[in-house]
């Protein structure tokens, strides 16, 4: 064999650089420093590579013949990673995708022979038509098959456990503080955080969720809120992966979808990183933390995949400007634009230990219908009518009662930048969207408030 040559492409898995960000941090304090680790410079275009080597390598030693079929629910990395090994070892694929994926995720699959299922994205996760139900399917009716899982498969985690943590710890020789990752499967989260602890107790690991998943509020206040689309794509759910140790967490910090694009278009024009939406929100997550902290700190931010996959979408200044990222295309406005409608307004909360009676008070006083429930500055839930009356009617109760049980997460939490197209959608679902910014409580949009905003605008046209 040639010498310096390798047997085959999966064995230039791994190895991937680390590099300082020097623009897009500008305004950062010197003796806080922000690296990334490029893994959409493995073979595949992502860390999913490492991903599929451990999926594949159990499923053989769990019997997968040869000529067998991979089947998996993929926002289309892990379908990549996992085409390419079955390329290399004689597999064939079918994978399911949701139909937010680029165009440009489906043709990679294609390319490499496998077959593309499409679903649609906007059903619950134990829906019949979602592409968890759908692959689960799939793979129950297809003979030597072998269902990847990536979502509940302990090979995930277990990947970057063996093979990504070491390897950080290698390069770094243990010189950093916080590792910084998006959270999907939370297989990398998970796994690599677990080793990092292991040999740095102290180090800080960072969870990086967009507006609209679950990890988020669950993190911060334990309660299940409702989730809502976004448009970021590999990152964040609304359902909770057993791959996910949500306990590896020291902090979590959420994005929205602009913010994303807008810092995975910087990267690439300012610092050569052609990478996808999910490293932009990474990074762009990181910097927010950052910001509130003080150094000496070194952190590294994990770099998933690469923006050749998204050349439609982000770097598509038609596609950016349709969807209200580009700021001279506002869309129909942000949460802010409510809440500045209404400035002279303070917000008002309510406490868990706040009796029946005056809560009801308070909505009969200010003419609302339901309130924020605050508990030294973290927020627990949300308080209704509908809540109220099933109370009193119920007769199990005094008015003299606490509200403590009678908390709801019917409540999908916003930023003041998240989009009133997104929020539009989320009060189909939800009672009522509460407004966050720092974890504070800094306002709540409910139905009336966005036809007041809207017939509002229309009104001055």
């Amino acid at each position: 064999m040639m010498h310096g040559a390798l047997e085959d492409i999966t064995k230039a898995v791994g190895e991937t650089p680390i590099v300082r960000l020097h623009r897009v941090t500008e305004g950062l304090p010197p003796d806080i420093e922000i690296y990334v680790k490029c893994e959409f410079l493995n073979p595949g275009g992502s860390h999913k590579d490492r991903l599929a080597w451990n999926l594949v390598r159990r499923a053989e030693e769990a019997g997968l013949q040869p000529g067998g079929t991979i089947v998996e629910a993929t926002s289309g990395n892990t379908g990549a990673s996992l085409a390419l090994l079955a390329a290399i070892r004689g597999y064939k694929c079918v994978f399911v995708m949701p139909d937010k994926m680029s165009t440009e995720k489906v043709a990679n699959l294609r390319a490499f022979g496998a077959k593309v299922v499409i679903c649609p994205t906007a059903v619950d996760a134990d829906d019949p038509r979602s592409y968890y139900k759908v692959s689960r399917r799939i793979a129950d009716e297809t003979p030597n098959s072998f269902y990847a899982d990536q979502y509940h498969n302990p090979a995930n985690p277990e990947a970057h456990y063996l093979w990504t943590g070491p390897e950080i710890w290698k390069q770094t020789k243990g010189d950093l503080d916080v590792f910084v990752a998006g959270l999907g499967t939370g297989g990398t989260v998970s796994g690599t955080g677990q080793y990092l602890k292991e040999k740095k107790p102290e180090m800080t690991i960072l969870g990086v969720d967009p507006v609209g998943s679950l990890y988020y509020d669950f993190v911060k206040t334990g309660r299940i809120t409702k989730p809502f689309s976004y448009k970021v794509e590999g990152i964040g759910e609304d359902f909770f992966p057993t791959t996910m140790n949500l306990k590896i967490l020291d902090d979590i910090v959420r994005v929205d979808d602009k913010e994303c694009f807008r810092m995975t278009r910087d990267l690439t024009r300012l610092e050569g990183l052609f990478v996808g939406g999910s490293g932009g929100a990474a990074v762009a997550g990181a910097i927010k933390w950052a910001k509130a902290k003080k150094g000496p700190l070194k952190i590294l931010v994990f770099l998933c995949d690469g923006g050749g996959k998204y050349v439609s979408k982000i770097f598509n200044d038609d596609w950016m400007r349709e969807n209200g990222f580009l700021d001279e295309e506002p869309g129909i406005g942000t949460v802010a634009d409510i809440l500045r409608m209404r400035e002279k307004q303070e917000i008002v909360t309510t406490t868990p230990t706040a009796k029946v009676k005056d809560v009801i008070a308070t909505f009969k006083q200010l003419g609302i219908s339901q309130l924020p429930v605050v508990d030294k500055g973290k927020l627990l839930g949300v308080i209704a009518e509908v809540d109220l009356l099933r109370h009193m009617v119920s007769g199990s109760r005094s008015a003299n009662s606490t509200i403590r049980d009678l908390i709801e997460s019917d409540y999908a939490t916003v930023t003041p930048e998240t989009k009133l197209e997104l929020v539009q959608g989320v009060l189909a679902e939800a009672r009522a969207a509460i407004v966050t910014a720092d974890d504070a409580v800094v306002g709540i949009v409910t139905k009336i408030d966005l036809i007041d905003y809207l017939a509002t605008k229309a009104s001055d046209r």
